[in-house]
C-alpha cells in the first residue's frame, strides 16, 4: 500500500494533484474505508464519521457546484476541499475578475447579456451547466435562489442533489404566510399578519386598515432584509410598498409581499437547527440579531446575552416543533422576536444557511457546512456525532459584517477600487471574505459586504475587545466602511450590558459620532500621484523650479528650552503695562517681518508653513530679544487656503508652540478683518477673539484710507479680545516737502494720531506701505508724535523700494521711535523691509544697540538664504533687479510693486512698465490723492490697468467717466464701499462713475445683519463632514468660496503641509524615495514608481509607489486627456442646486421635469445600486433647469442628475 501511494504521488506531480489522487484512491474499496473513517479530534461535528456507526445508505458526493457568489462560494468551497470535493463556481459577466471563481477548481460564465442579479437567478442555465460538468450537487448559499423552491425542485428534477432542505420544506417556509400558518399548527405564538401573500397596493391597504400601524412588509419568498418596509402611517404607504415589492423583485424574482402587525422594539433572536433524514433535529442555540439597520443584521452575537435560562429553552423547543411538524432536514434558522415582557413570537424561517452561521460554528465546534454536506449525502445527525446532549457552548462569539457603506450617510454604498486592504487579524479572529485585497473593484450591482468579522472568546467582554481590537487594526482605502460605525456599537455600554433591540441603532444617535479613519498617507499619495499627472495644484508663474535640497536648520542644544522674550512681559503685565516697558526700555527694538511682509513682498506670500516652523525653535531659543514676530494677517490668509492648501489658523498654532516667547503681531485691515470687503461687526470680533486665542498678541489695526469709523471697530475688537492694539497710521505724500503739504501735512497726522490714542490705542505706529518716508521726514513725524505722546510707544514699518530703508528707519529711531520693523538680510530690501542686519550693526555700541547677537543673525541668514531658493517660480527677482526711487513719483506699496513689475513682464508688458507706473499716479491724482494700501491700492492698481489696456489717459477718463465701464472696484470704492478719503472723492468724477446705484454713508458695515454663526457652521457641516471646527467657520465667515475649497482639498489630498516645499509644488521624482513626518514617531517612506501609460476607456493614468515599502497603486484622472474625451458631466462642487448621485448605480424611475418647480426635499429620482434603492431629493428650492439622465441609465458617483435653479 505505501508503495502504491507513493507511486501515485510521484505519478500526478504537474496534475490538479489532489483530485486526480482522491478519484484514485475513492476507486480503491481499502483506501476509500480508510479516508471515510477519518476522526476529527473534535467531541462533535463529525465530519467523517466512524463507519460502525453508519446505519444509513450514503451517497458521497464528489462535485459540488456553488449557485452563488462571494464570500459564502468561497466558504463552500473551503469545506468541500477539507472534505475532498471538487468545487465548481459559477460567475456572471460583471463578476469576471471576481476572487471566488479563482477559489473553485472550475468556473463558468453564465447569463452573458443578462442583468447582474439576473444572472445568478437563471435557473435553466445553472442546471444545465451544472449537468454538462458533471456536478452531483448544488449549495445555493444565501440570498439569490437558497430560498427559491421551484431551484430545488430543478434541482431534484435534473438529477443533482440540492443541499438544503426538500424542494416542498423549502416551499412551505419560504412563503412567509404559509410558514406562519405551520407555527400556528405546531403550538408556536405569532404575530397577526396576511393569511396569504400580497401583490397589491389595495390588499395592504385593506390590511392596515384592519390593523392599523404601525406594520412591517416583508418579501414573501425571501429574506435578508431586502424588500422590507416599515410604516407609520396611511400616506407611507403606497410608496414604501412600490419600494418593497421593486427591491424583491429584483432580488428574488418575486415580488409578493407578507405584511404584519410590527413589534415595537423587540429583540430577534434566531435559532439554529439541523435535520436529518432520519427525523432526528437538533439546535445549535441561539444568536442575538438583534442590531440591524433597513432590517440587515450590522453585528450578531452568539449566544444572546441576558437570555433567561428558561426562555433560552422555550425558544429551542419551539423551533423544534416547527422543524419537526415539517420533517426538516439540513440546516435552516428559525428566527422570533422576544417584547419587553419577553414574550416570543415566532416570525419566519430561513431555510438556508445564514450569514451569520459562522457564530455558532465557533461557539459550539460545529463545522455547518460540511454539516451540510453530510446530510445531504445520506448521514444521519447520530452518525456525524450530532446528538443534542453532545452540542454545548463554549464561549461567546461575534460577527461584524464589514461593508462598503457610508454610515455618515445613511449608509450610502460606496462603489470603486480598494487602494490598500489591510485586515485585523490574531488569536480569536476568524475572517470570511471574497474579494478583499488591494487593487479589487467593489461592484455596484451586488451587497456590499466586504468582510466578515468574528471574534471569540471566553465570554462576551472578552470577545467584544478583540472585535476592538481587530477593527482597529483594519485599514481599507478607496472605498469608504462602516468600520468606524462599527467601533461604535461594539464600545457602546448597551451593548456590552446586552440590554439590545432592534431598535439600538435608532435608539442611540451617539453612534453616529464617528472618527473616520484620517488616512493620511493615502491621501497624501493621491496629491502627489494627481501632481505627477496634471502638474503643480498651485500654478507656477514662472518655469524656475526650486532644488531638492532641504535646508539645513542650525542646531540647538538638546533640550534646550527658549529662553523669556517680550511676550513674558506681556502676559505678566497686560497690555497697559506692556506698553510701559517699552517705553522704559533703552535700545531699539525689532520687529521681524520675515515670516509674512517680506515673503508676500519678494515671493508672493508663498511661504508654507513647513519651512517657517523648521526654523521657529532656532527663533525661539536665539533670537529672544526681537519685540515681535509679523507673521500672520493681511494676504497670508487668503494665499495660505487658496494657493498653500493650508490653514492659517493651524500656522498660527504652530507657531506659537515652537515660539512662546516672542510676540506674534499681525495686520489687521480695521473693519475689513483679513479680507476685502466689509463683514458684519460681530464677524471682525470674533474674528480678534478667534486670533488672540489661536496666539496672537498685537493687532496692527489699519484702515486703507485712514478712515476713522473704520479703524474704530478694529480697536474695540481687539481691546475686546485681550490682544495689544497697535493703531496705525497708514502713511502717504511727504511731510517733509512743503510743495506737497495740502492734504497729508503734519497738522493731518498728528490729529489722526489723537483719535487713535483717544480710541484707546497701546502702541501707535507709522504704516508706510510704499516706503515714501525719507530720513528727513521720518524726523519730522516721529520727533512730532513723541513731542505730542511721550508715554504712547512708537512703532514704524516701510519698504526698502527706493534703497533708502535702512536710513529712515535709523532717522526715525533718532527722532523717539521704540520699534522698527526689518526683515532678515536675504529676505530684506527691494519691496520688502530693511535689512535686520544692517540695522543692528549701524546700533552697535549705541544707545540704541539691539542686543541681538549677529553671530545668530548669520545662521538665521544662512536658512532663509537657503530657502528662498525654494520659492524660485515665485522670486520677484526675476523681473525685478533692484529698488525703484521713483516710488517717491508713482507711489506704489511693496507688495503691489512686485506683483505689477511681474504681471506686465507675464504679458509681455515688461517694456511698458513705466507706462503702468505713470498710469498709476494719474490714477491716484484722478482719485484725489488716497492713501494706497490694500484694498486701496488694488482699487488704483485695476484704474492703472484699466487705463494702459484701454490706451486712455486721466483726462480721456475723466471725460468719457459717464460712457465707460469701469472695473467694479472702482465702482464700489466710489460708492464708499471701503470708506472715504479725507475730504471725500473727487466731484463730478465719482458721480459719473457710480451714476444711479446706491451709495453708502457712513460705516458701511454698520448696516449689515449679524452673521448666524450656528447656521454657517451647520451649512458647513452638512456640506463637508462633522470634523468642521470655529476657526473654519470664521475662515468662511471672510472668504466662502475659497474656504469650501480648501475643506474639499483637503478631505481629498490630506495634510499637504507635512510635504517639503519642492514635492509639494513640483511633485516627487521618479525613484527619489523621500519621508514625509505626520506627527512625532509616524513617518512615511514614500518612493515614486512610474506612471502609467493613459487608460483610453477612462481617461486616467495609474501611478505606482511604494509606501513603507509596500506597492501602492493610485489612478488619477489625467485632465488634458479628458479634455478630448467625453464623459457625463459631474455635478459642481458646493452648489447647492447641482444635484449629484449619491452612489453609482441604475436610474430606476425620474420623477421631474425640466421647468417643474420643486421644494427642498420633494423626490427627484430614484436611484438603485447594491440592491437598494435610493430616493434623491431636491437640495433647495427652485426650479428644475436640467435633467441630465433618464430611466435606466448607469451613472457612477457625484454623476449629474438634476440642475435645480
Amino acid at each position: 500500500m505505501k508503495m502504491l501511494t507513493l507511486k501515485l504521488n510521484r505519478s500526478l506531480s504537474s496534475a490538479p494533484r489532489r483530485h486526480r489522487l482522491d478519484k484514485i484512491i475513492n476507486s480503491l474499496p481499502c483506501l476509500s474505508k480508510t479516508r471515510r473513517t477519518y476522526k476529527t479530534s473534535f467531541p462533535v461535528g463529525v465530519t467523517y464519521p466512524k463507519s460502525s456507526t453508519v446505519t444509513s445508505n450514503i451517497e458521497p458526493i464528489q462535485k459540488v457546484l456553488v449557485a452563488n457568489r462571494g464570500e459564502i462560494a468561497i466558504r463552500v468551497f473551503r469545506a468541500c476541499t477539507e472534505l475532498g470535493i471538487r468545487t465548481v463556481a459559477i460567475y456572471s459577466e460583471q463578476d469576471a475578475k471576481h476572487t471566488h471563481r479563482q477559489k473553485a477548481d472550475e468556473s463558468y460564465l453564465i447569463g452573458q447579456g443578462l442583468a447582474p442579479v439576473n444572472a445568478y437567478l437563471h435557473i435553466p442555465e445553472i442546471i444545465e451547466t451544472a449537468k454538462e460538468v458533471g456536478v452531483d450537487a448544488i449549495h445555493p448559499g444565501y440570498g439569490f435562489l437558497s430560498e427559491r423552491a421551484d431551484f430545488a425542485q430543478a434541482c431534484v428534477d435534473a438529477g443533482i442533489r440540492f443541499i438544503g432542505p426538500s424542494p416542498q420544506v423549502v416551499q412551505q417556509m419560504g412563503d412567509k404566510v404559509a410558514a406562519r400558518a405551520i407555527a400556528i399548527a405546531a403550538g408556536v405564538p405569532v404575530i397577526p399578519g396576511t393569511d396569504g401573500p400580497v401583490t397589491t397596493l389595495d390588499e395592504a391597504k385593506d390590511f392596515a386598515q384592519k390593523y392599523g400601524f404601525p406594520l412591517i412588509m416583508k418579501a414573501a419568498f425571501g429574506g435578508g432584509g431586502r424588500g422590507m418596509r416599515f410604516v407609520n402611517e396611511m400616506e407611507e404607504l403606497e410608496d414604501n410598498f412600490h419600494r418593497a415589492v421593486s427591491e424583491a423583485e429584483k432580488a428574488f424574482g418575486n415580488g409578493a409581499m407578507f405584511i404584519e402587525r410590527y413589534l415595537q422594539g423587540p429583540r430577534h433572536i434566531e435559532v439554529q437547527i439541523l435535520g436529518d433524514r432520519a427525523g432526528n433535529v437538533v439546535h445549535l442555540y441561539e444568536r442575538d440579531c438583534s442590531i440591524q439597520r433597513r432590517y440587515q443584521k450590522v453585528v450578531e452575537l452568539a449566544p444572546a446575552s441576558n437570555l433567561p435560562i428558561g426562555l433560552r429553552r422555550l425558544l429551542a423547543d419551539d423551533a423544534l416543533k416547527i422543524a419537526r411538524h415539517v420533517g426538516y432536514e439540513n440546516a435552516g434558522t428559525v428566527e422570533f422576536l422576544l417584547d419587553s415582557q419577553g414574550r416570543h413570537y415566532f416570525i419566519e424561517v430561513n431555510s438556508r444557511l445564514q450569514v451569520e452561521h459562522t457564530i455558532t460554528e465557533q461557539i459550539t465546534g460545529v463545522d455547518l457546512v460540511q454539516s451540510q454536506i453530510r446530510l445531504a449525502e445520506g448521514y444521519t445527525l447520530p452518525d456525524l456525532g450530532l446528538n443534542q446532549e453532545n452540542i454545548q457552548v463554549n464561549g461567546c462569539a461575534i460577527q461584524c459584517r464589514i461593508t462598503t457603506e457610508d454610515p455618515a450617510h445613511d449608509f450610502r454604498p460606496d462603489t470603486g477600487r480598494i487602494e490598500v486592504f489591510r485586515s485585523g487579524e490574531g488569536m480569536g479572529i476568524r475572517l470570511d471574505s471574497a474579494s478583499a485585497f488591494a487593487g479589487a473593484i467593489v461592484s455596484p450591482h451586488y451587497d456590499s459586504l466586504l468582510v466578515k468579522v468574528i471574534s471569540h472568546a471566553a465570554d462576551m467582554p472578552s470577545a467584544a475587545r478583540k472585535m476592538h481590537r481587530a477593527l482597529r487594526e483594519f485599514r481599507i482605502r478607496g472605498v469608504k466602511t462602516n468600520i468606524p460605525f462599527l467601533l461604535n456599537v461594539i464600545s457602546d455600554d448597551a451593548f456590552l450590558h446586552g440590554t439590545i433591540t432592534t431598535q439600538f441603532i435608532d435608539n442611540n444617535p451617539q453612534l453616529f459620532k464617528m472618527h473616520p479613519s484620517m488616512n493620511r498617507a493615502g491621501r497624501l499619495m493621491h496629491y502627489l500621484a494627481e501632481v505627477l499627472v496634471n502638474g503643480p495644484s498651485t500654478p507656477l508663474p514662472t518655469d524656475q523650479r526650486p532644488p531638492y535640497d532641504e535646508p539645513v536648520v542650525p542646531s540647538l542644544p538638546a533640550g534646550s528650552k527658549p529662553p523669556p522674550g517680550w511676550r513674558q512681559v506681556l502676559l505678566e503685565r497686560g497690555p497697559e503695562e506692556f506698553a510701559r516697558a517699552i517705553r522704559e526700555h533703552q535700545g531699539l527694538l525689532l520687529t521681524d517681518t520675515t515670516m509674512r511682509d517680506a515673503h508676500q513682498s519678494l515671493l508672493a506670500t508663498r511661504v508654507r508653513t513647513y519651512d517657517l516652523a523648521r526654523i521657529a525653535p532656532f527663533v525661539a531659543n536665539r533670537m529672544n530679544g526681537l519685540f515681535s514676530l509679523e507673521n500672520w494677517g493681511g494676504a497670508t490668509f487668503d494665499v495660505a487656503l487658496r494657493f498653500l492648501h493650508e490653514c492659517p489658523w493651524e500656522r498660527l498654532r504652530v507657531l506659537r508652540e515652537k515660539i512662546p516667547n516672542i510676540p506674534f503681531q499681525m495686520l489687521l485691515r480695521g473693519a475689513n478683518g483679513v479680507g476685502y470687503t466689509n463683514y458684519p461687526d460681530n464677524v471682525v470680533k470674533k474674528f480678534c477673539e478667534l486670533a488672540y486665542i489661536n496666539g496672537m498678541d498685537i493687532f496692527r489695526v489699519f484702515d486703507s484710507l485712514n478712515y476713522l469709523p473704520n479703524m474704530k471697530l478694529g480697536i474695540e475688537a481687539v481691546g475686546e479680545a485681550g490682544g495689544v492694539i497697535e493703531a496705525a497710521i497708514s502713511y502717504t505724500g511727504d511731510v517733509s516737502d512743503p510743495s506737497r503739504l495740502t492734504k497729508y501735512d503734519l497738522k493731518y497726522y498728528l490729529d489722526l494720531a489723537d483719535e487713535l490714542v483717544a480710541m484707546g490705542t497701546h502702541i501707535l505706529c507709522i504704516k508706510d506701505m510704499a516706503g515714501l518716508l525719507k530720513p528727513q521726514a521720518a524726523r519730522i513725524l516721529v520727533s512730532s508724535l513723541r513731542e505730542k505722546f511721550p508715554d504712547i510707544p512708537i512703532h514704524v514699518h516701510t519698504h526698502d523700494t527706493s534703497g533708502a530703508g535702512v536710513a529712515a528707519m535709523l532717522a526715525a529711531t533718532e527722532a523717539g521711535a521704540d520699534i522698527v520693523d526689518g526683515a532678515i538680510d536675504s529676505m530684506s530690501g527691494m519691496t520688502s523691509q530693511p535689512s535686520i542686519g544692517a540695522l543692528v550693526t549701524s546700533c552697535e555700541r549705541t544707545a540704541l544697540d539691539t542686543g541681538l547677537p549677529m553671530n545668530q543673525l548669520a545662521l538665521y541668514n544662512e536658512y532663509w538664504e537657503q530657502t528662498r531658493q525654494l520659492y524660485a517660480p515665485f522670486e520677484c527677482t526675476i523681473s525685478m533687479k533692484s529698488g525703484d526711487s521713483s516710488v517717491y513719483q508713482h507711489e506704489i506699496p511693496g507688495g503691489q510693486y512686485t506683483n505689477l513689475h511681474f504681471q506686465a513682464h507675464s504679458m509681455g508688458l515688461g517694456n511698458q512698465f513705466s507706462k503702468v507706473k505713470l498710469r498709476y499716479a494719474e490714477a491716484n491724482k484722478m482719485f484725489g490723492d488716497l492713501i494706497k494700501v490694500t484694498p486701496s491700492s488694488k482699487v488704483v492698481g485695476d484704474m492703472a490697468q484699466f487705463m494702459v489696456q484701454n490706451n486712455l489717459s486721466a483726462e480721456e477718463v475723466e471725460e468719457r467717466a459717464d460712457e465707460l465701464s469701469f472695473p467694479q472696484s472702482v465702482i464700489d470704492m466710489m460708492r464708499g464701499a471701503i470708506g472715504y478719503p479725507p475730504g471725500g472723492f473727487p466731484e463730478p468724477l465719482r458721480s459719473k462713475i457710480i451714476r444711479d446705484q446706491p451709495v453708502f454713508e457712513g460705516r458701511p458695515g454698520e448696516i449689515l445683519e449679524p452673521l448666524d454663526f450656528d447656521k454657517l457652521k451647520k451649512e458647513l457641516k452638512e456640506e463637508h463632514g462633522s470634523n468642521v471646527t470655529e476657526e473654519d467657520v470664521m475662515s468662511a465667515a471672510m472668504y466662502p468660496k475659497v474656504t469650501s475649497d480648501f475643506l474639499r482639498f483637503y478631505k481629498d489630498n490630506g495634510p499637504v503641509n507635512k510635504l517639503d516645499t519642492p514635492r509639494f509644488l513640483c511633485g516627487p521624482r521618479i525613484a527619489d524615495e523621500f519621508k514625509v513626518t505626520l506627527e512625532p514617531g509616524k513617518t512615511l517612506h514614500i518612493k515614486p514608481l512610474a506612471v502609467g501609460d493613459l487608460k483610453s476607456e477612462t481617461g486616467e493614468r495609474e501611478v505606482f509607489m511604494e509606501l513603507n515599502g509596500q506597492l501602492r497603486s493610485i489612478l488619477v484622472k489625467d485632465k488634458e486627456a479628458l479634455k478630448e474625451m467625453h464623459f457625463h458631466p459631474k455635478a459642481r462642487a458646493g452648489v447647492k442646486g447641482s444635484i449629484g448621485s449619491p452612489m453609482p448605480g441604475d436610474v430606476l424611475e425620474v420623477k421631474v421635469q425640466v421647468g417643474e418647480k420643486v421644494v427642498k426635499g420633494q423626490p427627484l429620482l430614484v436611484i438603485s445600486a447594491m440592491k437598494m434603492e435610493m430616493v434623491v431629493a431636491a437640495t433647495t428650492d427652485g426650479v428644475v433647469k436640467e435633467v441630465a439622465v433618464t430611466k435606466g441609465m448607469h451613472v457612477e458617483g457625484e454623476d449629474l442628475l438634476v440642475e435645480v435653479e
